[in-house]
């Protein structure tokens, strides 16, 4: 098994990296980092919970700081300023671009990197820039801050490119965060935009959990002879083996009663249960309430504020269950989640994936329950095809989870 000192890392990375807990590079760390280095575009699929957001941001900070430290080197000679030692300092200059799709996932990859370099000492500015932010205030902390890493959604970067509000002509590499998603039609036109404000030769960076061959050949417009790296697809692995999937088999009008019966007899600790309409997850959070359960939700109808509160006490434990649909939760990346419930199967097939891939991080055991009736069985069938997992049927019996 390789670590990250045979990556050639510098040392205060590497130490940051160390104070994280982090020895060895998972598959997809270790199999983009030449690429990355190497100024290529890249596109790669991998599974939920495997470590993308890292595999990129090791490297382009590894590049970042190699670069700049000869820069520091070089006006140290000409100053009398007393720097702390080792500290790496950077030009005021934004070199890499982060695009997200939403602002849960920005936060989070704003967050890893503001920890990886306090950690090694790098005297690096991150900046969100998000659409729902108020853009006089963004405008400010541009000015202000003067960043070299942005994280953004697309909508908001473009408007700030064109505004002539952001300078973008020294940015080195565009990344494109959960890039199926990016992609698609919402954004693709922002997306074009951007890249053609960027110098030709900047690097593009595509990381996701699923990429069709759709969204492939769209990235044909952005990307130049991009290295193309499908773990899921080499290992026949979407989701890890450590994830276990099971499912109950109800009466449609049982639903919320059998979710309350089934967090009451599995006890699973950190639990994120997910349903399909906005309508349900309001009467399934007042019924839990009502039953005295330790229950958040994240609608996507609720403001930042609130939603950022309700993922901040779920994270720390305060909150035992969160309700979320599919379009609140995508981004969201909470460690220790040791049980996902399903309350409705999702509407697209490549959603049970990233539901799924919730639980059971990073080599961690994580349990998949779903909760479906007899004509949702076709559904379970296509998942284990298409996924290559396997399905328990179980039962509830005096209040424990058994085999049929």
């Amino acid at each position: 098994m390789s670590t990250f000192y045979d990556f050639h890392l510098n040392n205060n990375i590497l130490s940051g990296l160390d104070k994280l807990g982090l020895k060895n590079p998972t598959s997809i760390q270790e199999k983009t980092f030449s690429a990355i280095h190497n100024n290529r575009d890249l596109i790669a699929c991998s599974a939920t919970g495997t470590g993308k957001t890292m595999a990129y941001l090791i490297p382009l900070l590894n590049i970042l700081v190699n670069n700049q430290s000869d820069t520091n080197q070089e006006e140290d000679k000409h100053t009398n300023l007393n720097i702390k030692k080792d500290t790496i300092y950077f030009q005021n200059a934004v070199q890499v671009i982060v695009l997200v799709p939403t602002q849960e996932l920005g936060a989070q990859v704003a967050g890893e990197i503001h920890k990886l370099c306090e950690l090694s000492d790098i005297a690096i500015k991150a900046l969100l820039l998000i659409g729902d932010g108020n853009i006089n205030r963004q405008i400010e902390a541009i000015k202000h801050n003067k960043p070299n890493i942005v994280v953004c959604t697309p909508s908001r970067l473009a408007k700030l490119i064109k505004l002539k509000k952001i300078k973008v002509h020294q940015v080195k590499t565009l990344v494109l965060d959960e890039a199926d998603r990016l992609m698609d039609k919402a954004c693709y036109e922002d997306i074009l935009f951007i890249r053609k404000s960027l110098m030709k030769r900047t690097q593009v960076l595509l990381f996701s959990a699923s990429m069709t061959k759709k969204t492939i050949k769209s990235a044909s417009a952005i990307t130049y002879k991009p290295v193309i790296l499908d773990l899921i697809s080499e290992n026949k692995e979407c989701i890890p083996k450590t994830i276990k999937h099971i499912y109950f088999i109800i009466d449609r009008r049982q639903r919320i009663e059998m979710l309350r019966k089934i967090v009451k007899a599995n006890d699973g600790g950190k639990t994120l249960i997910f349903i399909n309409t906005k309508y349900d997850l309001e009467e399934t959070f007042q019924k839990l309430q009502y039953h005295h359960y330790n229950v958040g939700s994240i609608a996507g109808n609720l403001d930042n504020h609130t939603k950022k509160k309700v993922i901040e006490d779920f994270k720390s434990g305060k909150i035992q269950y969160l309700l979320a649909t599919d379009v609140a939760s995508r981004g969201l990346q909470i460690e220790h989640i040791s049980t996902v419930i399903n309350l409705n199967l999702p509407e697209e097939s490549i959603e049970y994936q990233h539901r799924a891939g919730r639980c059971g991080r990073n080599g961690n055991v994580g349990l998949c329950i779903s909760i479906i009736t007899e004509n949702e069985l076709p559904k379970i069938k296509k998942y284990q095809k298409l996924f290559h997992i396997n399905f328990v049927r179980k039962k509830l019996f005096q209040g424990k989870i058994v085999g049929k």
